[in-house]
C-alpha cells in the first residue's frame, strides 16, 4: 500500500494510524470526509457530564463507596473474562477431540472444571449484581448535585450564543464545582448536605458567570437560570417556557379569531391566543371579550404587575402571572420577572452583583490571570493595590505600549519566582505579547 505525500509515494505499514483532533465545537464535515474517516464526537453531553459530576461528588462525599464500586467493576470484568476463557477453551477441546467424547478423560476433567468454575463465577456475578444495586442506590442520593451542576454548565456554555466572547471551558466549571463541595457547609445528614452543596454551587456559579457578562446580559442569564432549574424540577412545563419566550410571534392575525375591541394591540391579541393554549388560560379569550372594561382598567394601570387581575387570575402563582404580563404588557415583564426570580431561586439572585475583588482573589490560582474589561473612566488599579497591601503582597504595574513587552516579561518572570502581583495595564496595546504571556502562565513550572 502506498500513499502520495507531496510529490513522493511513500509505503504505508498496516499498523499505521492517523489521529486528528480539533477543539472546534460540533465541526461540520462534508459527506466525502465522513466516508473516508471515522469521526468520533467527544463533546460532553448533559447526561454524560451529570455522570462525571456524580463520580466527583461520590469521591468527595463517599470515597469508600466509589472505591467499592470501582473494585466491583474490576471484579465483574475479571469474572466475565474468566468465563469467556473457559468457554473458548472448552470449545477448542471439543473441536479437536478425536474419537468418542466419553472416552476422553482429559476432556471430561475440563468439563468438570468448567462447570464448577462457571457455577462459582455465576454465583459471584449474582452477588456483584446485588451489591451494584445497593451501591447505585446510595450513589443516586447525590444525583441532584450532579444534575444541578450539569444544568449550570450547559447554561453558561449557551451564553456564547449571546456573545461569542462568553467562552467557558469545562475545566473552569469543574474548579467551581470542586470549590463548592469544599466550602459548602458540612452536615452529617445527607439530605441537608446535598442541599448545602446545591445552594452554594448555584450561587457560586452565578456570581462567577455574572461578573464576566456585559450589564445588558446579566438579567437574561439570571432569568434563564431560574427557568432552567424550574424546568428540570418540573415546576414549569416546556410549552409554558416556549410561550414565555416566543409569545404569539408565530401566529398570523388573519388565521385567528378577531380581536373583540380596537384598544387591544394586534401583538397583544396574538399573544393571548397563544396563551389560551395553556390549560390555566383556556377561557381567557372569552373572558376578555365579556369583561373588556375590567381588563382595560387593569391594562392601563401604571404597575399592572401589582394590581388586581380580573376574572380570578389574581390567584396565579408568580410564573403564570409572568406569562400573563408578558402577553399583555411586555414593557412590565422585567419587574414581574424579578419577582419570579426571587420566588424561584431567592432574593439574592434578583439583586445586582457587586464586584468583590477579594472573593475573586480567593477563587483564583497562580495560573488563572484576572482580566478586567474597563469602560471609559474606570480604573481598578487603586482597588487592586489596596487589596495587595492589605494582604502584604507586593504589587507592581507596567503600562503596555511600544517596547514595554521587555519590562512586562521581566516583571512576570520575577514574580513567578518570588511571589507577587503583576498588573499589566492597557493590554490592547500589546496584543502580540499576550500569546507569549499565556504560555508563560500555563507552562512555567
Amino acid at each position: 500500500l502506498k500513499v502520495k505525500v507531496g510529490d513522493k509515494e511513500v509505503d504505508v505499514m498496516n499498523s499505521f494510524r492517523l489521529y486528528i483532533t480539533t477543539k472546534l465545537p460540533n465541526p461540520k464535515y462534508t459527506p466525502k470526509v465522513f466516508a473516508r474517516t471515522a469521526i468520533i464526537d467527544f463533546t460532553v453531553t448533559m447526561r454524560g457530564l451529570e455522570d462525571q459530576l456524580l463520580s466527583k461528588v461520590i469521591q468527595t462525599e463517599k470515597a469508600e463507596l466509589e472505591t467499592e464500586r470501582v473494585a466491583l467493576l474490576t471484579e465483574v470484568n475479571s469474572n466475565k473474562k474468566k468465563m469467556k476463557e473457559l468457554e473458548d477453551n472448552l470449545l477448542t477441546r471439543l473441536t479437536n477431540t478425536q474419537g468418542s467424547l466419553v472416552d476422553d478423560e482429559s476432556l471430561i476433567e475440563v468439563l468438570r472444571v468448567t462447570k464448577s468454575t462457571a457455577e462459582e463465577v455465576n454465583e459471584k456475578l449474582a452477588i456483584a449484581a446485588d451489591t451494584e444495586i445497593k451501591i447505585n442506590s446510595a450513589r443516586e442520593e447525590y444525583r441532584p448535585v450532579a444534575s444541578r451542576g450539569s444544568i449550570l454548565y450547559f447554561l453558561i456554555v449557551e451564553m456564547s450564543m449571546v456573545n461569542v466572547m462568553y467562552q467557558t471551558a469545562l475545566e473552569q466549571f469543574l474548579g467551581i464545582f470542586d470549590l463548592s463541595m469544599e466550602r459548602s457547609q458540612k452536615s452529617p445528614v445527607p439530605s441537608k448536605r446535598i442541599k448545602n452543596i446545591i445552594d452554594f454551587l448555584t450561587y457560586a456559579a452565578f456570581r462567577y458567570t455574572v461578573r464576566g457578562l456585559y450589564e445588558t446580559h446579566k438579567f437574561l442569564f439570571t432569568l434563564l437560570l431560574a427557568l432552567k432549574i424550574d424546568l428540570q424540577a418540573s415546576n414549569i412545563r416546556h410549552n409554558e417556557f416556549l410561550t414565555l419566550i416566543k409569545g404569539g410571534a408565530a401566529l398570523d392575525l388573519n388565521a385567528v379569531a378577531p380581536k373583540p375591541k380596537p384598544w387591544i394591540l394586534d401583538t397583544t391579541w396574538l399573544n393571548l391566543v397563544q396563551l389560551s393554549e395553556l390549560p390555566q388560560f383556556g377561557e381567557i379569550l372569552n373572558q376578555v371579550t365579556r369583561n373588556d372594561k375590567a381588563w382595560k382598567t387593569w391594562f392601563d394601570d401604571a404597575e399592572p404587575e401589582n394590581a388586581v387581575v380580573p376574572d380570578g387570575y389574581n390567584n396565579l402563582d408568580v410564573f403564570r402571572r409572568l406569562l400573563l404580563m408578558r402577553s399583555w404588557c411586555p414593557d412590565r415583564t422585567i419587574p414581574q420577572a424579578r419577582k419570579y426570580i426571587a420566588n424561584s431561586i431567592g432574593d439574592r439572585y434578583a439583586e445586582a452583583v457587586v464586584l468583590d475583588l477579594e472573593a475573586m482573589w480567593s477563587e483564583s490560582t497562580a495560573r488563572t490571570p484576572m482580566i478586567c474589561l474597563l469602560s471609559m473612566g474606570s480604573d481598578p488599579t487603586s482597588n487592586i493595590q489596596a487589596l495587595a497591601k492589605a494582604n502584604k503582597i507586593e504589587c507592581r504595574e507596567v503600562s503596555m505600549g511600544q517596547g514595554q513587552e521587555v519590562h512586562a516579561r521581566k516583571l512576570v518572570q520575577s514574580f513567578q519566582a518570588t511571589g507577587g502581583w503583576a498588573l499589566l495595564q492597557n493590554c490592547h496595546l500589546g496584543l502580540d505579547f499576550l500569546n507569549e504571556l499565556l504560555d508563560m502562565v500555563l507552562q512555567t513550572e
